[in-house]
């Protein structure tokens, strides 16, 4: 408001004295002489007002005309003119239509259109930042890597471009297999931007895969810096990371950095099964076998799994049965409901030799949730009281065609791993893997396992295969803390 008040009163203020000064001229009775070379010429102060005017037209109109010649004459000397700019944005439009159409070609798929449109965007623009990126993109579309590959290396000669060349190569590159090639390439595209969360997680495979567990970790620190990876996350695979660079420190020989390395992957997240597992041994060797037992059932309680139970036993490897039964109640009190809990209950009795305690355990998980598991455990029961072999061999014969139960399942492709391990091999899924039921489809068998009781159970007058012929293997189904019953 004060603004306009200043410009309202300084236009008063100009009005007035321009008021002023041409009631002075006309009130005034001087004139202007002007003499020239024998002329004299004698104005009134009107007149001498106009005069000036006229003057000041003049000299404007002849700078004007000045200026006009010498564009004239700058464009007969080949500089840049109002008509060389004419032409320049009619270039300019012309291949920015081009350019237009090269897109909506590659976003319709016609590749082949999408290139002739950027070759012709490129000769009136001469802008190679933009049309190498459609050029490289339609290439690829059709299937023309060479050219591809081509466009992208053009791109690498400019800064603005250089990281979409390098992307685009490291793409061509993970497509052909060439891993160490695309590890280099990943470092390079994550120096120039290290912000960018693909290119993060391509690195981050790549050095998981090479085995590069340490610039896995540092990579994986970098997402937690930038703000791509929540910190809880970043724990979890942080420690997922930590217990293969362990497992690796061990194989090489460096056992005392595995171990730390173990403890600090337990530490950082203590339900992590294999980091519970290598860090338990961690303590047994040692010596410290009470920090072994509390981060087992510390585990044990987030997800009760048989590597848990297996490393528990560990802890004390000469004791009885009885002993041993006794001993991992600390384990079984925990979820004793649990069926992983009932199930180590019946192979811990198993062992023992009690075998109607080891019946009452395994309860009605044969018929509810039939497992090979724990079909082979109802096997040894029957075997270990006494039953006939054909009995044995039934429920043998029926674990063959039952589920496998738990096991380490990825999530976003759910192929199995015999193990744990921070990547799933089917799919690259990092951190996936969990511990449950594989999808079970009941069809029928190429080799008839399905009809394989009713011939277990008939009456044969051929000899009967010695008990040495059972499986043993499939009787304890991998778990060392049940041998198999003799």
């Amino acid at each position: 408001m004060f603004y306009s008040l200043v410009k309202v009163l300084s236009f008063i203020a100009a009005v007035a004295a321009l008021s002023l000064g041409a009631g002075y001229l006309l009130h005034s009775g001087g004139d202007v002489r002007i003499a020239v070379a024998g002329w004299e010429i004698s104005l009134g102060p009107i007149q001498a007002v106009i005069a000036a005017g006229v003057i000041v037209a003049l000299i404007w109109f002849a700078i004007r005309l000045f200026g006009l010649v010498g564009a004239v004459i700058r464009f007969l000397t080949g500089d840049e003119t109002a008509l060389s700019r004419y032409f320049d944005r009619n270039r300019e439009r012309k291949g920015f239509e081009a350019l237009s159409d090269g897109l909506m070609a590659l976003a319709s798929g016609e590749g082949r259109l999408a290139i002739a449109k950027a070759a012709r965007a490129e000769k009136f623009l001469r802008r190679p930042e933009l049309t190498n990126l459609v050029a490289a993109q339609a290439a690829e579309m059709v299937g023309d890597t060479k050219k591809a590959a081509e466009v992208y290396k053009r791109l690498l000669s400019d800064k603005r471009t250089r990281f979409v060349g390098v992307r685009g190569i490291l793409k061509q590159k993970l497509a052909e297999g060439d891993t160490a090639t695309a590890l280099k390439l990943a470092e390079t595209a994550n120096a120039l931007k290290p912000k960018h969360e693909e290119v993060q997680d391509t690195l981050l495979r790549l050095q998981a895969g090479e085995g590069d567990w340490s610039g896995a970790r540092s990579t994986l620190t970098s997402k937690l810096k930038t703000g791509s990876l929540p910190r809880d996350i970043h724990k979890r695979r942080d420690a997922a990371l930590g217990v293969e660079e362990a497992r690796t420190l061990l194989e090489s020989g460096k056992t005392t950095e595995g171990q730390d390395a173990a403890l600090e992957a337990n530490r950082k997240s203590p339900d992590l099964i294999p980091a519970a597992v290598m860090a338990a041994r961690a303590y047994i060797a040692r010596g410290k076998p009470k920090y072994a037992a509390r981060l087992l059932s510390r585990a044990w309680e987030a997800n009760p799994h048989p590597d848990l139970a297996a490393a528990f036993a560990e802890i004390a490897p000469d004791e009885t049965p009885a002993e041993r039964i006794k001993r991992f109640r600390l384990l079984t009190a925990i979820h004793p409901q649990n069926e992983e809990t009932l199930v180590l209950v019946a192979e811990l009795n198993i062992a023992a030799e009690d075998f109607p305690a080891a019946r009452r355990a395994i309860g009605t998980l044969p018929e509810t949730h039939p497992t090979a598991r724990t079909l082979s455990i109802m096997a040894a029961i029957e075997r270990g009281e006494g039953s006939d072999d054909a009995v044995v061999r039934g429920w043998l014969t029926k674990a063959l065609a039952a589920s496998r139960g738990a096991q380490w399942i990825c999530d976003k492709c759910l192929s199995v791993h015999a193990e744990w391990v921070p990547i799933c091999t089917n799919c690259g899924g990092f951190d996936t893997l969990s511990w449950k039921d594989a999808p079970h489809v009941v069809a029928p068998s190429r080799t008839g396992a399905e009809l394989l009781p009713l011939f277990v159970n008939a009456p044969t007058s051929h000899r009967e295969p010695d008990t040495a012929e059972i499986d043993d293997a499939e009787l304890a189904d991998e778990n060392p803390t049940a041998p198999p019953a003799n």
